[in-house]
């Protein structure tokens, strides 16, 4: 009886409910599971590490990152050690996502209307939060592929309008490719700025095994196969957008090349306008990607512990909480501390 329970409720929540998942999703998710991709190729041995795991004990899947934490660590460790980091980083990523959302947003209005009506950020992150609203009510991670599609795509034009717009722009006059800081205090926080950069490029991998558990697996073609040749395409297309974008925008603009390139740019308006209406529908998907493993944890939890039956309207209420409970979290940030994100994430 137990069982049977653990299956129906398996076959209900987000991350297994739907296990017809292939090499296309995987490649999909994988693009457009995190902003800082180029730090990702020095990860490229976790990602091996965790498509192999997935199935490493013989007839067990570990659908979940807390469950290859539970087997590795115990049963109540392994939730301790891996859930509050991993909230963490989803969580946090989703809410820069959605300052990021937001503020590209304005950016998009106050080039396409510059004569228009002053609206601030708050609204716009609003708007942003509408459509997760209603995209976060999509039932599993594959009803989502459709989404990161269309996130992947504008992640490929905005990569090209940089690289290309670069290249037409030509080099800058007295452009220095030397060190950017003049101070020993720049110097340290433009190094750990570096190492924020490379651990943010670790939270893709916080989704790995949920994505690969949206896949069908036999003895014959266990899992990783599809997941394998899915993170490979992925990698090949992240290469393709972004190192044009890291020698051309150096090779511009030098050391003084903006995090994100698009911002050295001033003209043509049409063309910023574009990047960042581009930028906002590559969040609107990774919003989705990072928080639908988000999902599956609260209703798990709302179902085992606060035993409240599996339902469409349960789904409804824990999702619309947690967008609008990021919202706000988004909303209320101060100024400084959002360019720090934005700065960051870029």
């Amino acid at each position: 009886m137990e069982n049977t329970k653990s299956e129906d409720l398996s076959g209900w929540l987000p991350i297994t409910a739907n296990r017809k998942g292939n090499w296309w999703f995987a490649a999909i998710h994988n693009v457009i599971d995190g902003w800082c991709w180029y730090s990702r190729f020095t990860l490229w041995f976790e990602m091996i590490e965790m498509i192999e795991m997935h199935e490493i004990v013989p007839g067990k899947r570990f659908d979940r990152y807390h469950e290859l934490g539970q087997y590795a660590f115990g049963e109540k460790l392994g939730l301790w050690v891996i859930v509050p980091q991993q909230l963490m980083v989803q969580v946090g990523c989703d809410i820069v996502f959605m300052l990021t959302g937001g503020s590209s947003l304005m950016k998009f209005y106050n080039i396409v209307y510059p004569s228009g009506q002053p609206v601030k950020l708050p609204y716009f992150i609003m708007m942003y939060a509408s459509v997760q609203f209603f995209l976060s009510n999509l039932p599993d991670f594959n009803s989502i592929a459709g989404v990161s599609f269309a996130a992947a795509i504008m992640s490929l034009i905005y990569s090209a309008i940089a690289w290309i717009a670069s290249l037409i722009k030509g080099v800058q006059p007295d452009i220095s490719y030397g060190n950017r800081y003049n101070t020993d205090a720049g110097q340290i926080f433009g190094f750990l700025s570096g190492l924020g950069t490379v651990a943010f490029a670790f939270s893709g991998h916080n989704i790995v095994l949920e994505i690969q558990a949206t896949m069908p697996s036999t003895t014959e073609k266990p899992s990783k196969i599809d997941m394998w040749k899915g993170s490979f395409i992925a990698y090949i297309v992240v290469a393709l957008c972004d190192f044009p974008v890291a020698i051309f925008g150096y090779l511009v603009f030098g050391s003084h090349v903006e995090d994100n390139v698009m911002i050295s740019f001033e003209k043509p308006g049409w063309l910023i306008a574009a990047a960042n209406l581009f930028v906002v529908i590559h969040v609107i998907g990774s919003y989705q990607v990072f928080a639908m493993p988000v999902f599956d944890m609260l209703e798990s939890f709302l179902v085992l512990k606060m035993k409240c039956k599996p339902s469409s309207a349960l789904r409804v209420v824990t999702r619309t909480t947690y967008v609008d409970s990021l919202y706000n979290m988004a909303n209320n940030m101060q100024t400084k501390e959002i360019q720090f994100i934005m700065v960051s994430q870029l």
